[in-house]
């Protein structure tokens, strides 16, 4: 590993555990040191996840590794069994075990029969061989290879969020207002977000929903499993912006068959635009003027992309330097930037809308109102702010930058 001044990417463990500490009725057990488990806490409770999974770690000292001691294990899970009594146990992988070949898998095996109630799932991949998102896109296939049940269509329509994950900044307030808008367009409740407030119950039953909604390109092979097993279609995208929202609801009335509640969509829509008209012809001095208005976007693909396509779009704002954080989501459009990338670029524009991680925002000295990505700088404890999806977030996103123009002149 190189050396960084930030953050190197995260491996996969950072993101198996993001995706996994949500989930209620659960425990997560790393087999490995202390302080990985604490500073995994420490962004979670920050990010705004909060009594959830329980996270627990064994500690691992230099007799456990040069012996293959695996007695820590056992004791923590016979603990964590007569504590807190979770439906399920995580197991979490990290590098040192993985690396000197503790086959946690047949010590679950091992265990299991001792546990009746209590499922033992065991994770693979703890060392630094896969990235973050990939974590992410391997946890969320093997939760609905393993939880759902074969149960039936729900009575009333109803849907699955897939993707909705703690490492996506402000995923509760996307997922609200996504909530929001079928609630009102098709009367659609949800059956499973997963896994930013989902439970082991509900994954189990997520195979009554009758469409599922995949909020990041991580969950396409769960949507696609899930599709496999229960028949469920899926749609994979996430709207933004006015007219975009409104296509997107389109969509899912085609892939759903069921026609939505045009009187609402049409007064959503409305209000969005009378909301927005008055910014209207700052927005097009912006766009006489690129230097200011220039929109540079950097954080998940699907974030950067998303944002882009309201703002460029529909607002016709002029288009700055954007990329992803991820070297496995890059293309031509939006490619993959180092961090000696991504620093020379904001280093290259005094002026413009910048929106990217806290971190890389606090430390050109830009306008931290505008993050859309981590690494955070700042505790989130309120769930209930404005989101970036949807309609309201259509007007979040105007607000933003029609306010930061006005304070760069």
């Amino acid at each position: 590993m190189g050396l960084h001044k930030f953050r190197p990417v995260p491996s996969g463990r950072m993101g198996m555990l993001w995706t996994l500490a949500s989930i209620r009725n659960s425990a997560l057990l790393e087999f490995g040191c202390m302080g990985h488990m604490l500073y995994g806490r420490v962004f979670l409770n920050r990010a705004g996840v909060v009594d959830a999974c329980r996270l627990y770690s064994t500690h691992i000292d230099e007799t456990d590794i040069a012996l293959g001691d695996t007695a820590r294990l056992s004791s923590a899970v016979a603990d964590i069994a007569q504590r807190d009594k979770p439906r399920i146990l995580f197991f979490l992988p990290s590098a040192v075990p993985e690396i000197i070949g503790t086959d946690i898998p047949a010590l679950c095996r091992e265990l299991q029969p001792a546990y009746p109630d209590m499922r033992l799932f065991p994770f693979s991949n703890g060392g630094f061989d896969i990235s973050q998102y990939h974590g992410v896109q391997e946890t969320l296939l093997y939760l609905v290879q393993t939880l759902p049940h074969e149960v039936p269509k729900t009575p009333l329509p109803t849907f699955n969020l897939i993707g909705s994950c703690a490492d996506l900044f402000r995923f509760q307030a996307d997922a609200e207002e996504i909530a929001r808008i079928l609630q009102g367009a098709f009367r659609l409740t949800p059956l499973c977000v997963m896994t930013s407030a989902a439970s082991v119950e509900q994954i189990e039953q997520m195979g009554g929903a009758h469409i599922n909604l995949v909020f990041r390109r991580e969950g396409l092979p769960a949507a696609e499993h899930l599709q496999k097993q229960f028949g469920t279609p899926y749609l994979l995208g996430r709207p933004y912006g006015i007219r975009g929202t409104c296509e997107w609801i389109e969509q899912v009335a085609q892939i759903t068959g069921i026609t939505p509640d045009r009187a609402y969509v049409n007064e959503q829509r409305d209000e969005a635009l009378r909301l927005i008209s008055p910014s209207l012809p700052s927005f097009r001095h912006l766009r006489e003027q690129p230097e200011n208005g220039r929109l540079s976007v950097g954080g998940h693909a699907d974030v950067v992309k998303g944002i882009l396509a309201f703002a460029c779009g529909e607002l016709f704002l002029p288009k700055g330097i954007c990329w992803c954080d991820s070297p496995d989501m890059a293309d031509e459009e939006i490619p993959y930037f180092t961090e000696e990338q991504w620093t020379q670029a904001m280093e290259s524009q005094e002026n413009g809308l910048f929106m990217a991680s806290g971190e890389a925002l606090k430390w050109a000295g830009r306008n931290r109102e505008l993050q859309i990505a981590n690494p955070d700088t700042a505790w989130r404890l309120n769930p209930y702010e404005p989101p970036f999806t949807g309609f309201r977030g259509a007007l979040h996103l105007a607000s933003l930058w029609i306010n930061e123009a006005l304070w760069q002149q």
